[in-house]
């Protein structure tokens, strides 16, 4: 999903002057590129010189921030500013502890010790910066100190080493230097993880107290971007309540135009399990069903409320507790997003709602049986054929899992019959990558073997495989089995395509010629699976 991009201000203490402001943009412009220069070539008396100590100008009022703290305007975009600047000097002292370990291991005593001194520098400056732009939270402060007192014995210490060559001692020292420094990596940690927690809390209680929809807006935008930077942020976010805030402006009329924004946080944050253990605390489904089948919501707010439903039915989760929950909605939410593929007005919104009707198959039949009632394979075949809403083999990759999953079922064979499916399949078996991306070539891989295991299903059915034979399904299949190039060089595919050879095969033997029996279809699967997999590409 994409990331709003907030647009940066300047600080209101700075002049309006043209002038003024052609000053200030060259005075950033040095600074700052001095500052990346100094990454990648440090000396260690400049550093110790320069340690915790920030860059002005001449009016004290006007104040240039370290490359890491980007200049900072008013009001929301202070804690984004904050929240940018924890995380790229975050990025940079873990960096350095971990060359640290590095060259503690290979006994570089010398880089050792300017990496301890470099360290220690940005750790006081971040300490120094952070304290400076908020008023320190108690707790947070006593791991400050200690986290400060760790850094300046890990410089001491290893300066001690460059002048020992001592191996006895040198081999203790690192010993203890080892410890020490897995001591300043976990406390380092543990005050960031503390003060991105802080500026999180802070755009909750925007959120949650104010009344402008600028603001609330502006700080789901902020939340939103984090989301982005990983896992382990999501889970600090869901344990701030960020999910509860954010369900409390989904279940109030007067913020329905924050709905579709704030939804499409609330997905990003239920990439981990506290997320949807968050959601499922405030009933968040319930809220879900509401959105997906109020007819008066806007398709952007019902593709989001889609968005969150494939987010916590997706089958990489491990916990289905809050599952439980969702079978309570679950006729009602199939019903609205088959509905709203039906209805999409682009391959986006269909993508979100192909996507949850896709999980939802997998973890209870009765949801396919929903779907067949709802007269599903008719719009989904019907999608196929209108590229406005299936533009890409994402979007064909979704309907082939339906279909895959509701082939299981007996009545199914004779609507996709009915509806020309099996024409459809044959035309997927074929999906190729229209660029060198690795996303969408495993995309087309997944299309042709999920095509090729409902192909196999269906023809379980005698008319299916009568049908199916007669449209050339069996040349097809041969292909796909004895070409990489054709399956995308995919096993996956190849041990699909050999199923639905076999089971075509077994309806109609005289349909496949000797040879290609003898190789495919005699032998056991994994044998002609070998074959195959060998293949030089000029047999075919």
């Amino acid at each position: 999903m994409a990331t709003p991009q907030g647009s940066s201000r300047q600080s209101s203490s700075l002049s309006s002057s043209p002038m003024s402001t052609h000053m200030q943009s060259l005075q950033m412009d040095s600074v700052q590129r001095w500052m990346e220069d100094l990454r990648h070539m440090t000396e260690v008396e400049c550093m110790c010189v320069l340690q915790a100590k920030p860059i002005e100008v001449e009016d004290e009022s006007q104040q240039t921030e370290l490359i890491v703290a980007s200049a900072v305007g008013g009001g929301d975009h202070v804690a984004r500013n904050n929240l940018q600047s924890l995380l790229r000097r975050a990025l940079v002292v873990s960096t350095e502890l971990g060359k640290m370990f590095q060259r503690l291991e290979k006994g570089r005593w010398q880089r050792v010790h300017s990496t301890a001194v470099r360290a220690n520098c940005h750790v006081r400056s971040l300490v120094h910066e952070y304290s400076t732009a908020r008023s320190t939270p108690p707790e947070m402060q006593k791991y400050e100190k200690s986290l400060l007192d760790k850094c300046m014995e890990l410089t001491n210490i290893t300066e001690r080493c460059l002048h020992s060559d001592d191996e006895f001692f040198l081999k203790s020292m690192r010993d203890a230097i080892h410890e020490i420094l897995t001591d300043v990596s976990d406390s380092f940690s543990n005050m960031i993880d503390m003060a991105l927690a802080n500026e999180i809390q802070i755009l909750i209680k925007q959120i949650e107290s104010s009344d402008s929809v600028h603001t609330i807006s502006n700080a789901i935008s902020n939340l939103l971007s984090l989301t982005q930077d990983g896992p382990q942020l999501c889970s600090i976010i869901a344990k701030e309540g960020a999910v509860v805030a954010l369900f409390k402006i989904c279940r109030q009329d007067r913020f329905k135009d924050l709905y579709a924004h704030a939804l499409r946080t609330v997905a990003s944050i239920c990439c981990v399990e506290e997320g949807i253990n968050q959601l499922d605390k405030v009933d968040g489904i319930l809220c879900l069903a509401d959105i997906l089948t109020d007819d008066s919501s806007v398709e952007a707010a019902r593709a989001e409320a889609a968005a969150v439903v494939a987010q916590i039915t997706s089958p990489h989760h491990t916990s289905t507790q809050h599952l439980a929950s969702f079978l309570e909605s679950m006729h009602d939410i199939v019903t609205a997003l088959i509905k709203l593929c039906e209805s999409a007005s682009c391959g986006e919104v269909f993508l979100l709602a192909s996507a949850a009707l896709a999980n939802i198959t997998f973890f209870d039949s009765m949801a396919c049986e929903i779907l067949l009632q709802l007269n599903a394979i008719h719009i989904l075949l019907q999608a196929c054929q209108d590229r406005q809403r299936v533009d890409t083999p994402y979007s064909k990759d979704q309907v082939v899992t339906i279909l895959a999953n509701l082939s299981v079922l007996e009545q199914c064979s004779a609507e996709v019959l009915q509806e020309q499916g099996i024409e459809r399949l044959l035309l997927l078996l074929g999906e190729k990558p229209s660029s060198s991306s690795p996303s969408e070539g495993a995309a087309c891989e997944r299309v042709q073997q999920k095509a090729a295991v409902t192909l196999a299903r269906l023809s379980r059915d005698p008319e299916v495989a009568k049908t199916a034979i007669q449209l050339k399904a069996i040349p097809r299949l041969i292909e796909l089995c004895r070409s990489a190039t054709e399956r995308n060089n995919s096993d996956s595919v190849l041990v699909a395509s050999l199923a639905a050879l076999r089971r075509l095969a077994a309806g109609c033997p005289d349909s496949i010629d000797a040879k290609d029996h003898q190789q495919l279809i005699k032998p056991r699967l994994v044998d002609s699976f070998l074959l195959c997999s060998n293949m030089e590409e000029s047999f075919v």
